[in-house]
């Protein structure tokens, strides 16, 4: 190695010893104006500022009542080639825990049990889907909300795409500028 070579090395690694300090430093800074995003984030998850956004409190499905809210105000998310995806929390009233079995979401009425939609899962106090929403619904589209009882019937509302998600309404306004 000649003299000139080792001149740089030693300046580099005293530039190195001068300044890694001050880099460490920034490893924790950084990460630190992230963080609330992250507490508002594990506000929400835990149920502490609510359902989400958008609250439509006290819809009547058969004999039960439940609260439906988007997680948050955006677009749907795409998601590879499986499409559009949008989540949505939900919550059944404080005393309507009996007889349900299972409750889903769908865009548009389903025919059948089999096309009920995206099923919430959780506890009946704070239920959550990835509803799909497909490119070519219409604004003024429904969310059908299924509840399958226990006893093997069926009970159905509708709840209006605009008011539950107007991003998601205004999205496919886009779209459909777009076709």
């Amino acid at each position: 190695m000649s003299r000139a070579q080792t001149v740089q090395h030693s300046a580099a690694r005293q530039w190195w010893l001068k300044w890694r300090f001050h880099l460490n430093i920034l490893l924790i800074l950084v990460p630190l104006g992230f963080m609330p995003k992250y507490f508002a984030d594990m506000r929400l998850f835990r149920g502490e500022d609510g359902l989400g956004q958008h609250v439509q409190a006290d819809i009547p499905v058969g004999r039960w009542s439940v609260s439906l809210a988007e997680m948050r105000d955006e677009a749907p998310l795409a998601d590879g080639p499986a499409g559009y995806f949008k989540t949505f929390n939900a919550a059944l009233c404080a005393t309507c825990d009996e007889g349900v079995k299972a409750i889903y979401l769908r865009v548009g009425k389903p025919r059948s049990l089999r096309a009920a939609g995206s099923i919430l899962f959780g506890s009946q106090y704070r239920m959550a889907t990835s509803l799909p929403i497909p490119p070519r619904t219409r604004p003024d589209a429904l969310l059908w909300i299924t509840i399958e009882g226990w006893d093997g019937n069926l009970y159905q509302a509708s709840v209006p795409l605009a008011d539950a998600s107007p991003a998601t309404a205004a999205w496919l306004a886009k779209q459909g500028d777009k076709r």
